[in-house]
């Protein structure tokens, strides 16, 4: 099937750096948030899918894809208010996020700092609350949430994606996040996607992605959400199961190996990822 055709547009943060977005379809609003390092570009799945009964808008985040590339802002907090001047800027309302690995943390930003504003549902695909373990947490703690960086490798990461070897350390890490039956035209247009974010930004972004601790924002979502995972995933099932624990009444989907539940499943198996998602869409509206 061939892919529908988007409008590309801009929006204008209130910092003066311009938002890339894709756009398509009509209806509810349905908002795509990319993560770290990813573009809207890599959601053409899912506006395929949905843009026959949604309006659907993914995004470029700062930096990213088709968006400006200021020097500063890479942060979570920074790309939270970014969501807000789109959404304010475009004048949506009773919005559908759906945030993907890092867009879930920008989406659980945008709530700390905005209550929700603006926001009908949530879906919350792979992203543990909390990405390092911490020297001072007991023992298990790490285990539990799906922390799986330590500090000391995080820095590392980060001065590797600085360096000259930045394009080979985001291939390496890349290739922990889809499973075996990813084609190798797939990834290597993944791994060109990913490099638009310059790699020195990308690093400090995933610092202040990667310290970020989120628990205390979870109890505080107040909107159906659905929180999907997948048990071949990096991020080990149960820091994504503790996550929709900790959100009220929050629904949760754990693809399997045979669904090829990696951190890319809605790319590798985007039939029943949209399918996941298309049924919690109807039941929320009905709610």
């Amino acid at each position: 099937m061939a892919s529908i055709s988007t409008t590309s547009a801009f929006v204008t943060t209130n910092d003066g750096n311009k938002l890339h977005y894709r756009e398509a379809g009509n209806g509810p609003v349905l908002v795509l948030v990319p993560g770290w390092s990813q573009t809207a570009a890599q959601f053409q799945k899912q506006i395929d899918r949905f843009s026959a009964d949604h309006r659907v808008i993914a995004l470029d985040s700062r930096g990213h894809g088709e968006s400006s590339k200021p020097a500063y802002g890479y942060r979570i907090s920074r790309l939270a208010a970014d969501l807000h001047d789109l959404l304010v800027g475009l004048d949506l309302h009773d919005v559908t996020l759906l945030g993907h690995s890092m867009g879930c943390s920008v989406i659980w930003s945008y709530w700390d700092l905005y209550a929700g504003e603006r926001v009908a549902r949530l879906i919350l695909v792979d992203q543990p609350a909390v990405l390092v373990t911490s020297p001072f947490w007991e023992e298990g703690v790490g285990a539990d949430l799906s922390a799986i960086f330590a500090p000391a490798q995080t820095y590392e990461i980060a001065a590797g994606l600085s360096g000259s070897t930045g394009a080979e350390v985001s291939a390496g890490l890349l290739s922990t996040m889809w499973t075996d039956k990813m084609t190798e035209d797939d990834k290597a247009w993944i791994i060109e996607r990913n490099l638009e974010l310059p790699r020195a930004l990308s690093a400090q972004l995933l610092i202040d992605h990667a310290f970020a601790d989120w628990r205390d924002v979870l109890p505080r979502i107040t909107v159906p959400t659905l929180v999907i995972g997948g048990t071949v995933s990096l991020f080990p099932a149960a820091g994504i199961e503790w996550v929709a624990s900790q959100i009220p009444g929050a629904q949760l989907r754990i693809f399997s190996g045979d669904e090829l539940g990696s951190h890319f499943a809605f790319w590798e198996n985007s039939d029943l990822f949209n399918d996941v998602v298309a049924e919690f869409l109807s039941s929320a509206a009905s709610v």
